[in-house]
């Protein structure tokens, strides 16, 4: 296989893996879903979690025997620009990590809720912490570790976009599920508080 199709073949694996990732989190396979599970959705964004997990490892497999030579590396001044932008991921992360309910996010919490008879607390927008700087942190955070982590070959550059592009097109889709659950009281959070790039309050 010529390294040309090698290449289309992995930006279709990686652009497939964020294909499916994003549609089953869409409203509409929400919707499907919740009527085909019924109670038992509470499993579904545990199950989603290892699902994406489990559907990774392949596409990484193949992204690493594609490995070619390295076209750009991380090396003299450019190392420190590397550092410190490795640096702010890593604090982007922790804040995230701080404002978001991960117990939520991993989806063990509703399973415990559901186990204990309890019904979930409707949700809240925050805007504590990091969330007072950045709408979307972990977006951030990965855009920079995707583009700090390890040397650029062909094969890391192809996965590199296709991830950026996913991870920006994620962010507008949250935009538009949280402006529908949230209404006037989110916009006033885009108004005041920037998507993706860190930067004080506006008032």
């Amino acid at each position: 296989m010529s390294e040309p199709i090698a290449l289309l073949l992995l930006g279709g694996l990686w652009s497939g893996w964020c294909g499916l990732h994003s549609l089953l989190i869409t409203r509409r396979a929400r919707d499907y879903f919740v009527r085909r599970l019924g109670e038992r959705f509470v499993w579904f964004r545990l199950a989603y979690n290892i699902f994406s997990l489990v559907t990774l490892i392949p596409v990484v497999l193949v992204h690493w025997r594609l490995q070619g030579p390295v076209l750009f590396a991380w090396s003299g001044y450019w190392q420190v620009a590397r550092l410190v932008l490795f640096g702010a991921a890593g604090l982007l992360f922790y804040g995230g990590a701080r404002a978001y309910d991960m117990g939520y996010f991993l989806g063990l919490k509703q399973v415990r809720e559901y186990r204990a008879g309890r019904r979930p607390a409707p949700a809240r927008l925050s805007r504590e912490g990091v969330l007072g700087y950045v709408r979307h942190p972990w977006y951030t955070a990965g855009l920079l570790v995707i583009w700090t982590l390890g040397p650029v070959t062909a094969a890391s550059l192809v996965a590199k976009v296709v991830l950026s592009g996913y991870l920006v097109i994620g962010a507008v889709l949250e935009e538009r599920k949280l402006v529908a659950e949230f209404g006037e009281e989110y916009r006033q959070y885009q108004r005041e508080v920037n998507m993706l790039l860190p930067w004080p309050r506006r008032k």
